[in-house]
């Protein structure tokens, strides 16, 4: 079994406590003690698997601890149903971990899957796909592995591993230039990258040496007029899009010669990849 990121026990446990309460009275009525079953965990839908160690580990704490993965994580495949895992061990246990589980792998698997449908609409344009921080509180770490088991790239994972300096610091700071050279000051290790939101805010951030430019909701023609702004001026500043990205748009975005393109809808609102888990008795 992979390491789990930090924290990511807590979470299964507070997700079982949360589901389990005092006990599944369903299952204590209907399904005799010292039944032994056997589960198969289904992908119903095309798309990429990502979070089986996890429905392992909610497994092993429910009490059925055999489980066999019959699948490649972080791979696209399109013939399905099929199996991914199969698990053995009391039913009881079985079901009692059966939500969770199928809760956290149709939830990464989803953000996995959407990610490799962008990352493909970009194919051969030489731009990457980004994650953002609007991910679920407390499941950054697990959403931004799937978004690179998806094939996307991570931005940064919180406010302390790299700046970018947004409108908001912009108006405190009092300017884009004053901006990134206090940032500079302060940061010297880290990339500045600064948010720019007008052709105007690039050609200051490009004179203050930003390391990264953050192209805010940037039409096309926008977006061409500021990579060409940045192969004049400052050839290793990096570009990045962002705001209305969807799978409809995104190659026209990269075929404007971005370096990055971040789309906060694979964590915020990736639709969850349908996965079931079938139950059969052992005699």
């Amino acid at each position: 079994m992979s390491t789990l990121p930090a924290g990511t026990e807590d979470l299964i446990e507070r997700a079982l406590a949360e589901d389990l309460g005092s006990g599944d009275v369903t299952a204590e009525a209907t399904v005799p003690e010292d039944l032994q079953a056997q589960a198969h965990i289904v992908q119903k839908e095309p798309g990429v698997i990502c979070g089986l160690d996890i429905v392992e580990e909610v497994f092993r704490r429910t009490g059925a601890t055999e489980m066999d993965r019959t699948v490649i994580e972080g791979h696209w495949h399109d013939s399905v149903p099929r199996d991914v895992a199969l698990l053995q061990g009391p039913a009881r246990a079985l079901l009692a971990g059966e939500r969770v589980a199928l809760n956290f792998l149709g939830h990464l698997s989803g953000i996995s899957t959407a990610t490799a449908q962008f990352v493909d609409a970009v194919a051969g344009t030489g731009t990457k796909i980004l994650d953002t921080r609007k991910t679920t509180p407390g499941m950054r770490l697990l959403e931004k592995r799937a978004v690179s088991w998806g094939g996307g790239m991570n931005h940064r994972f919180g406010l302390y591993d790299a700046v970018l300096i947004k409108e908001n610091h912009i108006a405190m700071a009092g300017g884009v230039g004053a901006a990134v050279k206090a940032s500079r000051r302060a940061s010297p290790d880290l990339k500045i990258e600064v948010e720019a939101e007008t052709l105007d805010e690039v050609g200051a951030a490009l004179r203050a040496e930003a390391d990264q430019i953050l192209l805010d909701n940037m039409d096309i023609d926008q977006l061409v007029a500021a990579v060409a702004a940045r192969d004049e001026v400052r050839p290793a500043s990096k570009l990045e899009a962002s705001g209305g990205i969807t799978l409809a748009n995104v190659a026209r975005v990269a075929a404007t010669g971005v370096d990055f393109i971040s789309v906060g809808a694979l964590t915020h609102s990736a639709p969850s990849l349908d996965v079931s888990l079938l139950l059969n008795p052992l005699s």
